[in-house]
């Protein structure tokens, strides 16, 4: 007897061992026990999933001796010549091949003729997506208004693109993937049928790279049958399909973690040197970092993973959380792509490896700013903890105690010099806090004092004037206030009610206060021509206190790098001084 494949040897004959697809299963038996037979059907879902093997079981039902019915006989002469696709009432046609309208043309012929020997005469169209605009044009009055006796079954792995013209006139029935616990248990009973001894890692494996599709884990299944001498192991699948596996991938990422990049790249060459593929490397380790991720976030379920819980060790699981994880699958995904560009893949690969050993300092920008507020949150309360709290080699430093009496010092001292300053600490002088303008002006109120014109001079005034005044000129009832320094006397001018409070309350009686300024240049110019000065240039027009507003005008000189000294105008080079009399440090309070 020829040999025969187990994808056709394991097809379902009746609709109880169809596998995953209870609901199309249990709504066809329901349909076909209430004689609700639809004229037009529509089956789609993934490859190798049952689709053409539900239609042949439909057109089993239907054209049954015994039916329809719902369990059919499998022993009458329709049953069996559908099974075998000898049947000359139920026409599989591929939709792939038969793609024109001429093809479909000779369907709306055939139609008209009743069926031979059965109940219906049954089409199924196989990769219907495959037909023509113009094919799917002219099936639609044949499917809309067909004979009581024809039956169409339409098979499909890509329903947008079936026109919806045509979906609307089908019933249609979405298959699922098959379960992977389902797919391992059926390849274990397949085994046992066979006399083959099989581990249940290898089956699991099998039943993984399946995705779901029956039909490609018994295709698998045969390819590992064939090498594996009556007993299938991983270790020979591992060995004989040049696949990497966790237990390397795990070794890999060990290194890493110990920050031996050496190791790890090591370990990569002798994956190829094996002849494992850049390509099966790369999807390998994207499977592995999916897995961990999924493990991440609380997912233990093995139909899940892909992989069992215990093949990923504990150490490797609680060294990265699901950023880093993230991060790292992205890593992969984007790799696979960017190899078919790539001057050499393999190298793309050692640099990709190279990076996970840096893993674990992978941080967001987002991530960052949290654990900034968290540390300072910690600094606050007391404590300091490492900005990645992943890190078990950086242990949380708590915060020493801090002495009162002596500041802390980044000066290196001597064992003498030591002993003395326990013995004797040095006195911390605190810092003089000058009073605010507020209680200055309670202070000065308490002891008021009167003085005459005459006795309004800078040095009787010389503890209420503001910083920069260089002379006081009395007028009638009034005092003028010339300032030196254009900064200073912006300062005084910002706090002119509490400057004039304070000259107030020292002179006893109520003043008019002008603020005046002048600067060096223009005073030396007036000593040499008094005569000739009636107002200076840069003097700045006098306000009265009471204007809310300054009237003078604030020039900023922008300073570039390229100019000197010499090139600077005259009033560049007093600002310069203004600045430098003001923040030197000769005028602070």
């Amino acid at each position: 007897m020829a040999y025969e494949v187990t994808a056709t040897k394991k097809r379902p004959q009746r609709f109880e061992d169809l596998v995953g697809q209870e609901f199309v299963v249990s709504t066809l038996k329901n349909a076909i026990q209430m004689g609700r037979i639809a004229h037009a059907y529509l089956f789609s879902g993934p490859r190798g999933v049952g689709k053409t093997t539900s239609a042949r079981l439909l057109a089993k039902a239907l054209n049954c001796v015994h039916g329809p019915t719902a369990e059919p006989c499998d022993e009458c002469d329709n049953c069996r010549g559908i099974a075998k696709g000898s049947s000359l009432d139920v026409i599989e046609i591929d939709g792939a091949s038969n793609t024109g309208v001429n093809d479909v043309r000779v369907i709306k012929e055939e139609v008209m003729f009743p069926p031979t020997s059965s109940r219906y005469k049954i089409y199924i169209i196989d990769e219907v997506h495959m037909l023509s605009q113009s094919a799917f044009n002219a099936l639609l009055k044949t499917i809309e208004e067909p004979p009581e006796y024809v039956v169409f079954i339409f098979a499909t792995t890509e329903t947008q693109k079936v026109p919806a013209t045509i979906r609307s006139r089908c019933q249609q029935f979405n298959f699922q993937l098959i379960n992977l616990e389902t797919i391992k248990g059926l390849l274990a009973k397949a085994a046992s049928e066979m006399g083959i001894e099989a581990e249940d890692e290898a089956l699991f494996w099998i039943a993984k790279e399946s995705t779901g599709s029956m039909r490609d884990a018994y295709t698998l299944f045969d390819q590992v049958v064939s090498f594996s001498n009556g007993k299938i192991t991983l270790a020979q699948i591992k060995e004989k399909l040049g696949l990497v596996g966790v237990d390397r991938i795990n070794s890999i990422m060990q290194a890493s973690l110990n920050a031996d990049k050496g190791q790890a790249i090591t370990l990569l060459h002798e994956l190829l040197s094996k002849g494992v593929s850049v390509e099966q490397i790369i999807k390998d380790f994207a499977e592995y970092f999916r897995s961990l991720l999924l493990i991440s976030k609380g997912i233990h379920s093995e139909s899940v993973l892909g992989e069992q819980v215990a093949s990923f060790p504990e150490e490797i699981r609680a060294s990265f959380n699901e950023e880093q994880l993230e991060c790292a699958f992205q890593l992969f995904l984007d790799l696979y792509r960017n190899i078919r560009y790539s001057l050499n893949p393999r190298f793309e690969l050692e640099v990709a490896i190279s990076k996970l050993s840096k893993l674990r300092y992978v941080a967001s920008t987002s991530t960052v700013i949290e654990q900034i507020a968290r540390l300072k949150n910690d600094l606050v309360s007391g404590a300091i903890t490492p900005l990645n709290p992943q890190l078990k080699d950086i242990k949380t430093v708590e915060p020493e105690a801090v002495s009162v009496k002596a500041p802390t010092s980044s000066i290196v001292t001597s064992p003498e010099m030591q002993t003395k300053e326990e013995i004797k600490p040095e006195k911390i002088e605190e810092p003089k806090v000058e009073p605010k303008a507020e209680e200055v002006k309670k202070e000065v109120k308490k002891e008021p004092t009167t003085l005459t014109n005459d006795a309004l001079t800078k040095e009787s005034l010389a503890d209420v004037l503001p910083q920069g005044v260089v002379e006081v000129k009395s007028e009638n009832n009034g005092l003028t206030l010339v300032f030196s320094s254009r900064i200073c006397y912006q300062l005084a001018y910002k706090d002119i009610e509490n400057v004039k409070a304070a000259i107030q309350n020292k002179v006893g009686s109520s003043l008019n206060i002008v603020l005046s300024y002048s600067s060096p240049a223009q005073a030396e110019q007036e000593q040499k021509q008094p005569e000739k000065v009636a107002e200076p240039k840069e003097e700045v027009k006098q306000e009265q206190v009471s204007t809310p507003q300054p009237s003078y005008e604030t020039k900023v000189v922008e300073a570039k790098p390229s100019a000197s000294v010499e090139t600077m105008s005259q009033e560049q080079k007093n600002l310069v001084a203004d600045l430098v009399t003001a923040f030197d440090g000769r005028e602070e309070k």
